[in-house]
């Protein structure tokens, strides 16, 4: 295994002792498992704009902040300086919500630190010191599915509640150790409020983790998660330890059904209107 040139730099830096071996290969980032200070850790280095294979970034980055005016005026308008920002700014949002999710109650690996491109994180294993698997490497029973899949329908909850939504999640990018999933991979993590595709990069979330459970119990594919947190989120109702039902009755189907009798009604008292003016008529004849 060839060792990346910024990780041997952070081994000169005393900050990680040595790179044990290769964790995963992914389309913004190379993860490595490395020691620090005797302990096991997980090193996410970040590939540059050029190599990533994930082509829609501006779908994600729409409405995120940039606290520097000249940063972000340098950004706006493309030059070298702020493409350079943008992909500094990119890499260190999932330094950024891992500490915030952290704090909102989202079971996520802790962030120790990041540093030229890369991101030094708690490595998720299992009480008997194995990687902890992904979802999709496993399998389960129908009550294990339906208990852990609420567990991520109140995390996907908790990210709204701090205005955050994954935008990429799947089975793909939540492992399970002995204790439940932990949801990893959050360079896309979209702005709820500031994003114009937010509304449906969360239901693609939903969908995605509800699928995949799914699997295992068939139910859980009726359940109504998204249309509840969201409607929560859009009327201030949301906070963290909300208790979801998975159930939601559309306002605008029950608004449709009030209309579609009003529209009715009057078209009986015009029919009515009618009937009596032909009795009238007849009457007068």
């Amino acid at each position: 295994m060839k060792t990346p040139a910024v990780l041997e730099t952070l081994i000169q830096y005393g900050l990680i002792d040595e790179v044990l071996y290769s964790l995963m290969s992914g389309k913004e980032a190379d993860v490595f498992v490395v020691s620090a200070k005797g302990k096991l850790q997980c090193a996410k280095v970040y590939k540059d704009a050029q190599a990533r294979s994930f082509k829609t970034a501006v779908t994600y980055q729409e409405g995120r902040k940039t606290r520097n005016s000249r940063r972000a005026r340098a950004i706006e308008k493309g030059s070298k300086y702020g493409k350079q920002q943008q992909e500094n700014d990119w890499q260190q949002t999932e330094y950024d919500a891992l500490h915030k999710l952290k704090q909102a109650g989202v079971k996520v690996p802790e962030a120790y630190m990041f540093i030229d491109g890369v991101l030094l994180m708690e490595l998720i294993c299992t009480d008997d010191q194995e990687v902890a698997p992904r979802l999709n490497d496993i399998a389960m029973d129908a009550e294990q599915a339906i208990e852990d899949h609420y567990v991520m329908m109140v995390y996907i909850m908790r990210m709204l509640c701090i205005g955050l939504i994954h935008g990429d999640l799947s089975e793909f990018n939540v492992l399970a150790d002995d204790y439940g999933p932990v949801v990893i991979d959050f360079p896309q993590v979209v702005d709820a409020a500031g994003n114009q595709q937010a509304r449906v990069l969360f239901n693609r979330d939903v969908k995605n983790i509800t699928d995949y459970y799914a699997q295992f119990a068939p139910e859980i594919a009726q359940t109504q998660y998204a249309n509840e947190i969201w409607n929560h989120f859009e009327n201030a109702s949301l906070h963290k330890d909300l208790t979801l039902t998975g159930e939601f009755e559309s306002e605008e189907e029950e608004a449709d059904v009030d209309s579609i009798m009003l529209e009715i009604k009057a078209a009986l008292e015009e029919e009515n209107e009618r009937l009596e003016r032909i009795s009238q008529d007849d009457n007068e004849d």
